[in-house]
């Protein structure tokens, strides 16, 4: 079977965020106000072949921990997709 993570890579709350801090900034040159928190992560979508959605979620959760993050940085979370 294929499946599909869409996988979304965020700081940890715990830890300033600069190109969140840069983007505010921008943001608020251009005119738009309000603007109070903003955070800047990554989305990254993989598309892999598994036995199972279990077996799916193993290797996308192997990834992540193994290459895709930095978990002393940043903490993950995926949804998988079934594919036909």
């Amino acid at each position: 079977m294929k499946f599909l993570a869409k996988i979304n890579i965020m700081p940890r709350e715990e830890l300033l965020d600069p190109q969140g801090k840069a983007t505010i900034l921008g943001l608020n040159n251009l005119g738009f106000q309000g603007v109070e928190n903003l955070r800047v992560g990554k989305r990254i979508h993989l598309q892999l072949e598994a036995a199972s959605s279990d077996e799916a979620s193993a290797k996308v959760q192997e990834a992540c921990n193994k290459l895709l993050h930095n978990p002393i940085m940043e903490v993950f979370e995926f949804e998988l997709v079934g594919l036909n």
